[in-house]
């Protein structure tokens, strides 16, 4: 993908990635899923993202420039990955909620061995982040640049026909929002979970 393509909205950014690839590449092999599942965050008018409150030292990659990795820890346990987007100095980032595995499924294995089936390696955003090997030292990476061990790839794309839209999921704010977007009949989709006070957190 260019940096242009992520130079917008996120809900655009988000519609955009569908479909798209995101190929993890270590000392361990290569990964690579197709991503099927995804939610979009803004900024200050966003009371679910992590800068509606403004930036400070742990949200400071989500005001830019697009095109970098947002990582967080949630609940003491689960990393969670995000595109950068929108214009520099603006925040905003696409939450990537699920995906399918393209290659290196035995690695993604590896390392989620209480996953029981394929289609579930990459099925939300802490199997999605663990399948692919990501961790907090990742915060910040450039997934455009050619010699980045992340790399995101526009991939064959998905028909609107594909595309199903509804609330976000583990918010407690916006909650009405419909800017969680899924291609429809992908096994890896996640379930959906209504959110809660005390998942608030989830939200980018």
């Amino acid at each position: 993908m260019t940096r242009s393509e992520l130079t917008r909205d996120p809900l655009l950014v988000a519609r955009h990635l569908l479909g798209g690839e995101l190929w993890s590449t270590s000392p361990e092999g290569e990964v690579g899923v197709r991503l099927v599942e995804v939610e979009a965050y803004r900024g200050g008018d966003d009371p679910a993202s992590h800068c509606y409150r403004g930036r400070t030292a742990r949200n400071s990659v989500m005001f830019g420039p697009a095109g970098h990795l947002y990582v967080y820890f949630v609940y003491g346990m689960h990393f969670c990955i995000n595109v950068v987007c929108s214009q520099d100095g603006v925040p905003g980032a696409v939450l990537l909620r699920a995906g399918e595995v393209l290659e290196g499924a035995a690695l993604a294995r590896a390392r989620r061995p209480a996953v029981r089936k394929d289609t579930a390696l990459a099925s939300g955003p802490a199997r999605l982040a663990g399948a692919l090997g990501i961790t907090r030292e990742h915060n910040g990476t450039d997934l455009l640049a050619a010699d980045s061990s992340l790399r995101l790839v526009r991939g064959a794309g998905v028909g609107d026909e594909e595309v199903r839209s509804g609330p976000r999921v583990g918010v407690s704010t916006a909650t009405e929002l419909p800017w969680r977007s899924w291609v429809h009949g992908s096994p890896a989709v996640s379930s959906y979970r209504r959110g809660g006070r005390r998942r608030v957190r989830d939200g980018v």
